[in-house]
């Protein structure tokens, strides 16, 4: 019987667990798995909190259905019939700029009317098409791609918020290549974002045509999908499907080899034997693990940071919010000089979030522009928040209800240069068989990233084990 022991009950390490058990059994091999997680309970970052009525998301909300990992995972779970898709509202975000909350357009002739980008701002970016292809191989950091070939005002109103919204990160430091690799591709193979959409449109149009290829409802980005009770459901029913231990309350000090095995200690001074050793634990955690079994590796690992973040949700009851609440909610440009990110309208994504006649906001707050946000006081927080809802959404009132999540290290973030990180990783754990890496510090910060990471080292972890 081989020994799997997985670092990191989140749904990383969770859905790794749940791979090896079943492409080993389909591949004929005796394998015990054991899931060490340092907190009461597994999920990591997933966690549902329902209070009140109110049902809040600690960490993330969803994922998108336009990839079939986690619905794959979901089929194989059977909770395929749990699924909550978002309604129509998630289709409509604003961003806040100028004292105006601004749709964000959907298409061709609602970006010319919208005022969100200024007349010469969209003159730049009709330029487009027209600036040629870097044909340098190096890295580029988001912003310095969004001024090359969108403009600064672009780059202002519209990628850095993005870039907020999805890593709480700051454009100016952070990996093009890492964080939107099809991106990249798009303007090496076709020449540009604008000549890459017309051709795939075209490609898309003829494919349906002769009946290769069907016309998507999700759109390009996919529909944000939960459960009935909150994004939690996923963790626990995986946790729930495991053969092996799930050991919670199990932090984990360090990783040894001995005798051709690996040696785990815990922190309780217990001890743990494995054959195959994957750590799905943050990389600043994993940095500490493996100090005294490769200080190189140790130090390549601490160096990628991570942004802090607070999460504070808001229950007011209904008719103290005028404002129509018909979106997905909004995000702050940095140079508007708010003390949040932006806010979700939760209640108007998904039903059941807050209780009949109330509704439910989520504002975020922090990042890599506005680290020392988690540090502030739970009373300051609130009253940062109330501001920015008062200035932003015209809302006097007092919420009803409060409760404030922090993260001191919420999303790690991919600066320039990460992808020769990853290749640093690859060359260390060459010298360290067994030893295997997955998680969200890696290959992609999302939910969906994280189950195709998983389902990837899996597939790795038994085609070594059927080498041996």
């Amino acid at each position: 019987m081989t020994k799997v022991a997985v670092i990191g009950g989140g749904i990383s390490g969770l859905s790794t667990a749940f791979a090896v058990e079943r492409l080993a059994e389909e591949a004929g091999l005796a394998v015990e798995t054991l899931v060490l997680e340092k907190e009461g309970t597994p999920g990591g970052k997933i966690r549902t909190v329902s209070e009140e009525g109110y049902l809040c998301e600690w960490g993330p909300n969803g994922f998108l259905d336009n990839k079939p990992m986690t619905l794959e995972l979901c089929d194989r779970l059977g909770i395929r019939d749990r699924l909550l898709r978002s309604n129509d509202n998630a289709r409509k975000r604003f961003i806040y700029s100028e004292g105006v909350l601004h749709r964000l357009p959907e298409n061709g002739p609602a970006f010319l009317k919208s005022k969100l980008v200024s007349w010469p701002g969209k003159a730049r970016l009709a330029c487009e098409p027209f600036i040629a292809a870097r044909r340098s191989d190096d890295d580029e950091t988001l912003a310095d791609f969004a001024r090359r070939r969108l403009g600064q005002e672009a780059l202002d109103k519209l990628i850095a918020p993005m870039v907020s919204g999805i890593f709480a990160g700051d454009p100016e430091t952070m990996s093009l290549k890492s964080c939107f690799p099809r991106i990249d591709e798009l303007e090496r193979e076709y020449g540009g974002l604008v000549k890459a959409m017309v051709r795939l449109a075209k490609k898309k149009k003829a494919e349906i045509r002769e009946g290769k290829a069907v016309a998507s409802a999700a759109g390009p980005g996919g529909i944000l999908t939960s459960f009935l009770d909150g994004i939690q459901e996923l963790s626990d029913r995986n946790a729930a499907a495991l053969k092996g231990e799930l050991r919670t309350g199990a932090e984990v000090e360090a990783i040894r080899r001995r005798d051709g095995r690996f040696e785990i200690r815990l922190v309780d001074g217990s001890v743990e034997e494995a054959d195959i050793v994957v750590s799905a634990a943050p990389a600043h955690a994993l940095s500490g693990m493996v100090r005294e079994l490769d200080p190189g590796f140790s130090e390549l690992l601490g160096a990628i940071p991570y942004s802090p973040m607070n999460v504070v949700c808001f229950g007011y009851e209904r008719e103290k919010v005028k404002r129509d609440l018909d979106g997905f909610g909004y995000l702050i440009p940095k140079k508007e000089g708010r003390g949040i990110l932006g806010t979700l309208w939760d209640s108007s994504i998904f039903p059941n979030r807050a209780p009949q006649g109330k509704v439910l906001l989520r504002s975020m707050m922090g990042g890599a522009t506005n680290p020392g946000a988690v540090r502030l006081s739970d009373a300051e927080v609130t009253q940062t928040v109330r501001s920015d809802l008062r200035t932003i959404m015209g809302i006097e009132a007092e919420p009803d209800f409060v409760r404030i999540f922090r993260h001191e290290e919420a999303i790690p973030q991919y600066l320039l240069g990460h992808g020769r990180r990853l290749k640093a990783f690859d060359e260390r754990l060459k010298d360290l068989p067994g030893l295997f890496i997955t998680g969200n510090a890696f290959f992609g910060v999302g939910l969906n990233d994280c189950v195709n990471a998983s389902n990837r080292v899996a597939d790795r972890v038994v085609g070594f084990l059927q080498k041996r």
